[in-house]
């Protein structure tokens, strides 16, 4: 092997490597063996610890193991750096801070890096009701208004905490349902306090002279309110309180704020950096210049932050000082850029099973095998060593898009696995071009070497001019769209780039090592199909007519079946809550007889956290949960289902993400015709935006056709429809 090819394929194994380490664990190690594995110092302290932290779980005075430890930290004053000492804490002095991280960092890598969605896997539900003490008086318009502004501000301080494709969907007309892929979330209930708090923030005048200590209970000034601000000495890690007379009214609100981001300060910790609108920076400049050499306190939802001493007057930023640590710093500056204007406050929270049923699940995984064969076999009949290497490009190119989507945190959800199927393809498709050149190329009577090489120079500027295009589409579908939309954006671009790297670099190097070392002659086998002269363009009238008709018969079924052919998902409904003696499966509830007279329902089985009490939740359209549960009854008497109460849900792929997708989709057809005018002609730009246009019509069409017909699809929309759809395009 030649240093060239020697160093490629180190490159190549370098990634794989990578890839490993970025997606293992493959699956959840649960946190009790796993940080009973982790402790290396002390190991019987630790396990008594252990044992005391697990019966509280077992008698429910904790939720979960992390929380009982951490809760048994504080109380007892325990350093688990000790046991620890493997992972190096020395820098941070606040022993219950060192502690909360050190737990954090262990629980996160017990979980797997390669993150599931809802879907796929389950996670964390809770709702959020509007805090009715702050509520009296609005009316109902008001109190939906507010509703409709906290869904929109949940998602936005959800997309900054990194939490991908959260459900977050309107229960009743006073209340938020948010889902969370994973059971993380129970571990970390800052993330929860966070979500909740109005972000109310206000900057005070400081009493110049008095201090509380030293001031008299009767003396207190008129028109000031006591906050304590916690400082803690960076040097030996304690915590005190200092009191404060601090203005009722403030001098400026959250409003002046334009944007707020976390930075590390010069002596090792975290600010909020704050920066201020033009108007705020004019009434921000007229707070500080009044109060130059004087405290200006920071207060957030009633809580003082900080007090710095203005040197000078100030007009552009700001900055929140603290005892912070990096993530804390990060979540109160998403906080501040998302305000709520009215408190919530957590009504329930809950474990949620995968929304995709088991059987669902299998059947994909079967289809996705079955296909994966075929393709092999194919593949490998057809090309022979050629198509060897072409699988070996494409189990290394879906390695690598797992590699970086667990590097990069993402969740994969059904249309990030819609995504990678799409990308798949396209590798095989790409690698398909390549040995059909080289075939060209050896049928003109060239060598085995010089058909390679010239095989691979005439297919670049095919594959990249494809995927070019595709991935425009993916940047659009990623930079504007939201939720679902997003995902599969981050997704295919992803998998694009690790197509063409693998057809370009990993099937190049392979196929060098064959031809050009171990000298192979025959790499593409029998030449199966022999050249056919059809002249296609001669049915190209009647192809047109028929495939318009096929479009104008499918949209006249959408107009037809406008009222009946969006899902759950895009017009929300009834959710029953259930109670149950005996537990069925979700699977053997789906197939029940008759269940589908009612149209779409979704099934889940909720446990709420914290108690040994799990329920049933049946999600119908409007009107028909009642009737659904009617059926069930009959068909399982023996689970003596029963209603316990329901609720109207919003839909989880809201207007806003539907409008998104929408705006998406038209500005990636523009990307798609801006770029094949500039490469070939506009004519040929317009041609594949009609051609996009047609198959995506025709597959709607058809799609509700179908469905009208009760044949083989169910002619609704959900979201895994809408990564369909995008998939086309």
């Amino acid at each position: 092997m030649t240093s060239k090819l020697f160093w490629k394929f180190s490159f190549i194994i370098a990634l794989l490597l990578w890839c490993y380490a970025s997606i293992s664990p493959l699956q959840d190690i649960p946190f009790n063996s796993y940080i009973e594995s982790q402790a290396t110092q002390n190991l019987d302290e630790f396990n008594t610890l252990l044992e005391e932290a697990n019966e509280r779980v077992n008698l429910g005075d904790s939720p979960t193991l992390f929380i009982a430890l951490r809760d048994l930290g504080r109380e007892q004053g325990i350093n688990y750096a000790e046991f620890f000492p493997e992972i190096n804490l020395k820098d941070i002095p606040n022993q219950n801070k060192r502690n909360s991280i050190l737990l954090k960092y262990l629980l996160s890598e017990a979980q797997s890096n390669l993150r599931l969605g809802l879907d796929l896997k389950g996670g964390v539900g809770f709702t959020l009701k509007l805090d009715e003490s702050s509520n009296q008086g609005i009316s109902r318009t008001e109190q939906t208004e507010q509703l409709k502004d906290a869904i929109e501000i949940m998602g936005g301080r959800l997309d900054g905490m990194g939490v991908a494709e959260p459900i977050i969907r309107p229960v009743g007309d006073d209340a938020i349902e948010i889902q969370i892929a994973g059971l993380s979330t129970k571990d970390n209930p800052e993330v929860i306090d966070a979500l909740k708090k109005p972000a109310r923030l206000e900057f005070k005048q400081v009493h110049p002279t008095l201090i509380p200590e030293t001031t008299s209970e009767e003396n207190y000034p008129v028109g000031y309110e006591v906050l304590n601000e916690v400082i803690e000495d960076r040097r030996s890690g304690e915590v005190y309180e200092l009191s404060r007379f601090v203005k009722k009214i403030p001098e400026a609100t959250g409003d002046i704020i334009k944007t707020a981001f976390a930075s590390q300060t010069q002596n090792g910790g975290f600010q909020i950096n704050l920066e201020m609108t033009d108007e705020g920076a004019k009434r921000f400049r007229v707070v500080t210049e009044k109060l130059v050499d004087k405290p200006l306190a920071i207060v957030l939802d009633g809580k003082l932050y900080s007090a710095p001493i203005i040197n000078e007057a100030l007009s552009k930023n700001a900055q929140i000082s603290g005892s912070f640590s990096q993530r804390e710093a990060i979540d109160l500056a998403n906080v501040l850029n998302n305000p709520l204007s009215v408190e919530l406050v957590v009504d329930e929270m809950f474990e949620v099973g995968p929304t995709m049923a088991k059987d669902t699940r299998d059947s994909s995984i079967k289809a996705v095998q079955l296909g994966g064969m075929l393709v092999i076999g194919f593949m490998v009949f057809y090309y022979f060593f050629g198509g060897i290497i072409a699988v070996l490009s494409a189990v290394i190119n879906v390695i690598l898009v797992l590699g970086i989507l667990a590097s990069l945190g993402a969740t994969l959800t059904l249309p990030g696995v819609a995504a990678l199927v799409l990308t798949l393809g396209m590798g095989v498709d790409a690698n398909i071009l390549i040995l059909e050149r080289i075939r060209e190329e050896r049928l003109l009577g060239k060598s085995p070497e010089s058909s390679l090489t010239n095989g691979f120079n005439k297919v670049i500027s095919t594959i990249l001019d494809a995927n070019v295009t595709t991935l425009i589409t993916a940047f659009i579908l990623f930079w504007l769209g939201t939720g679902p939309v997003k995902g599969f954006g981050l997704t295919m671009a992803i998998g694009i780039v690790a197509s063409v790297f693998c057809a370009l670099f990993v099937t190049r190097t392979l196929a060098d090592l064959l031809v050009n070392k171990m000298k192979v002659k025959q790499l593409l086998g029998l030449n199966l199909l022999p050249r056919q002269k059809i002249d296609f363009f001669k049915f190209r009238k009647p192809a047109f007519l028929l495939s318009w008709i096929i479009v104008l018969v499918g949209i006249s079924s959408v107009v037809t079946e406008k009222d009946s052919i969006l899902g759950i998902d895009f017009t929300g409904g009834d959710e029953m809550t259930i109670a149950y003696a005996e537990k069925v499966s979700t699977d053997k509830l789906l197939n029940t007889e008759n269940l589908d007279s009612v149209g779409e329902v979704k099934l889940v089985y909720q446990k709420l956290i914290g108690e040994d009490k799990e329920i049933l939740k049946i999600q119908t359209r409007f009107g028909q949960s009642r009737e659904a549960l009617s059926i069930l009854q009959n068909a399982f008497p023996e689970a003596n289902f029963s209603e316990v109460g329901v609720n109207q849900i919003g839909a989880s792929v809201s207007q806003g993400i539907q409008m998104n997708a929408l705006i998406s989709v038209l500005c990636a057809l523009v990307g798609i015709l801006l770029y094949v005018a500039f490469r070939f002609e506009i004519g040929y730009g317009v041609g594949a935006v009609v051609a996009t246009i047609h198959d995506v019509l025709m597959t709607i069409g058809l799609f509700v056709l179908l469905g009208s017909l009760d044949l083989f699809v169910s002619g609704q929309f959900t979201a895994p429809m809408l990564a369909a759809i995008l998939m086309i395009v």
